[in-house]
């Protein structure tokens, strides 16, 4: 991508800046603006500016973006674009930048002929993080010269000033931030975090240069991410954990009714359907009309081959839209002017015409291509009708878990043991490793409002297992019928017995691997119970600290070895003992529920899944077929790892 200067486009200068007043709020309730004021909400700072210069980017006006992490978790972010606007905006009486960065809703996004396509105006601005950051600066070039400002928590320390003359040619944008300590509980930025989207937006807007540097004491380290064939080097990433069952990725990219849509897929050898969506470069967690449109051209196409090449024979079904999505690897991107999104978090596009534009270009484009390339068909025919033959076989286990009631689940001998309280918000089950556990956990519990369902052994992997082999699982079973949702196509949330699904399991690597084979199995058959909340991790103890009638409980080393400085006392000679617990059932019934299962008491981890992409590929790496992305992976992450039991 180059850069060009086109004197028939529309002026981009301070007068397009449209102005919604209203930033006093922001330092108030930073988590209505940035979702939280924790880890989350401070990555999301970095996301809004570098979404200011990939608008750039979407605007054809800028190929280079980079951020930088200095020492104090301060953070830079330049790009080549145009450069904020400097002259004084007409009504507002100031130059555009130092408006875009004190209002709140000021910018050139809310004007439609100077962005076109715009990813940030679903974002809260550039303003939000001055408003947010203890000292922000930020430097322009453009008009042959080179201008700064700078601010302190939103408000203007500096105004307007030239600092150098520049090349005509030379333009860009760029901001420092220093997040500030007033607001935020979590001022350490993660690398691999932060890389993750970098190279997802590299992917996703190909030909724009990405990268990221590390200048952190011990931390140092940079990439570079250009992806020249976009979606196509994405999925081929994605699937770098895969077998392909086919070795070209079937890429689309065009224009229908003034929506860009671009698509790429590969089917490959597992059981799962991995598909992202995207709009404006937005990652719709809750898909919207064009993901639909995409999914019901993808399952009419094949019927339709399927049909024609006479692929069912004799079969009394179709292919349903889980059939031909077996396998699948899948990235959606589409451009729309004005996008609606709807759904609790507003990740869910809701434009009509945007799932006609999909299906129509889809239909034609993957039945052109499956007639001409016969091989390639056959592969995705013959997986999909296997991954329908395998639904019809777990449709009779499927049959077996939906029929059993919440008033036969008691009737399950030596698993569930039940909670006396129906209503579901009040009532958590805890999953826990082994019948010794599941004994102290049942002795323990409250049982107004907690159940326990003691798992013997490990449940199947369900990364490496096809849908009707999940539901031959006997704990899988057991696990779906006690939470009462169902799954799949028959998943309905408001059946969930539980609001806390609470994963409870030796603090050893057996109890890291079921939790782990737990939470694959959450992700990819249940992940509705995820994005609701509903999943939690229990937390408990490494250590108990003891001396004389004393004892105190320990969650890591550190905490450990403060109570074994504090019972010792000055000489370190009295008498402390250590006990290290690998497994629950070392516990009592009273120590167990003290340490871990006690509201009042208790540490819970909430699972969540912030990075989809990211999770996806961790999931895929660590519980899939291939070893040596596997080895790869443990190798380069080996060295943050602790307690470990080998």
């Amino acid at each position: 991508m180059t850069k060009t200067a086109d004197q028939s486009e529309p002026r981009y200068d301070a007068g397009q800046i449209q102005v919604l007043k209203g930033l006093e709020a922001v330092r108030k309730r930073p988590g209505m603006y940035i979702g939280s004021t924790s880890e989350r909400g401070l990555h999301h700072l970095v996301y809004e500016v570098v979404d200011n210069s990939i608008d750039e980017a979407l605007a054809g006006h800028a190929d280079r973006v980079s951020v930088i992490i200095h020492e104090d978790n301060s953070v830079t972010v330049e790009d080549n674009g145009r450069g904020i606007p400097v002259d004084v905006h007409p009504i507002e009486k100031i130059p555009g930048v130092e408006l875009a960065m004190t209002v709140l809703h000021a910018g050139g996004k809310f004007d439609k002929e100077s962005y076109k396509v715009s990813g940030g105006l679903h974002g809260v601005g550039v303003s939000v993080v001055n408003a947010l950051s203890e000292r922000l600066k930020v430097w322009v070039k453009r008009d042959g010269r080179e201008h700064y400002m700078d601010f302190m928590r939103g408000a203007t320390t500096t105004k307007l000033k030239q600092l150098r003359d520049v090349g005509k040619n030379e333009t860009g944008t760029k901001v420092y931030f220093k997040p500030d300590y007033e607001i935020f509980t979590d001022l350490i930025y993660r690398y691999d975090t932060l890389a993750s989207r970098l190279r997802e937006l590299s992917f996703l807007n190909k030909g724009v240069t990405i990268s990221i540097r590390d200048e952190r004491v011990g931390e140092e380290k940079e990439d570079t991410f250009l992806a020249k064939g976009g979606l196509k080097e994405f999925v081929a990433h994605l699937n770098a954990t895969r077998k392909p069952l086919h070795p070209e990725v079937l890429y689309l990219d065009t224009t229908k009714d003034d929506v860009g849509i671009e698509i790429a897929l590969q089917y490959n050898d597992g059981y799962n359907d991995t598909t992202f969506s995207f709009v404006n470069n937005i990652n719709t967690h809750e898909g919207g009309t064009h993901l639909t449109g995409f999914k019901s051209a993808l399952t009419r196409v094949i019927n339709a081959h399927a049909q024609k090449g006479n692929f069912l024979k004799k079969a009394d079904f179709t292919l349903s839209g889980d059939d031909v999505r077996e396998g699948l690897t899948c990235v959606l991107s589409v451009k729309v002017r004005e996008p609606q999104f709807e759904g609790q978090t507003k990740t869910k596009l809701g434009n009509s015409e945007v799932e006609s534009a999909v299906k129509t270009c889809v239909n034609e484009w993957l039945a052109a291509y499956l007639d001409e390339h016969p091989r390639v068909a056959n592969i995705i025919l013959e997986k999909a009708v296997s991954a329908a033959r395998a639904r019809e076989a777990a449709r009779k286990a499927r049959d077996l878990t939906r029929r059993k009631s919440a008033l036969d689940i008691g009737n399950l001998p030596g698993k569930l043991a039940d909670c006396s309280l129906t209503d579901p918000a009040l009532c958590e089950i805890y999953l826990v490793e082994g019948d010794s556990a599941g004994g102290s956990a049942k002795q323990g519990r409250k049982r107004e409002f907690q159940a326990i369902l003691p798992l013997r052994g490990k449940i199947i992997n369900v990364e490496k297992a096809r849908i009707d082999k999940v539901f031959a699982n006997e704990e899988i079973r057991t696990i779906i019928t006690a939470v009462g949702t169902g799954i799949k196509d028959d998943f309905d949330i408001t059946k969930a017995r539980y609001h806390k699904i609470i994963i409870m399991t030796d603090a050893d690597v057996d109890g890291a691997h079921i939790r782990t084979l737990l939470l694959t199995f959450f992700y990819r058959q249940m992940p509705e119970l995820i994005e609701a909340g509903y999943i939690y991790i229990a937390q408990p103890p490494l250590f108990r600290v003891a001396r004389g009638k004393e004892e105190y409980y320990a969650f890591d080393m550190k905490e450990r070895d403060e109570i074994m400085k504090r019972l010792s006392g000055p000489e370190g000679k009295a008498n402390v003992n250590v006990q290290r617990y690998k497994g629950l059932g070392e516990m009592n019934a009273d120590q167990l529920f003290d340490t871990t299962m006690d509201p009042e008491r208790r540490t819970l981890m909430k699972v969540g899944v912030e990075e989809a992409v990211l999770a996806d590929e961790i999931f895929r790496t660590l519980m899939g077929d291939e070893v040596e992305p596997r080895r790869q992976f443990i190798e380069a992450n080996a060295k943050f790892a602790s307690n470990l039991d080998i």
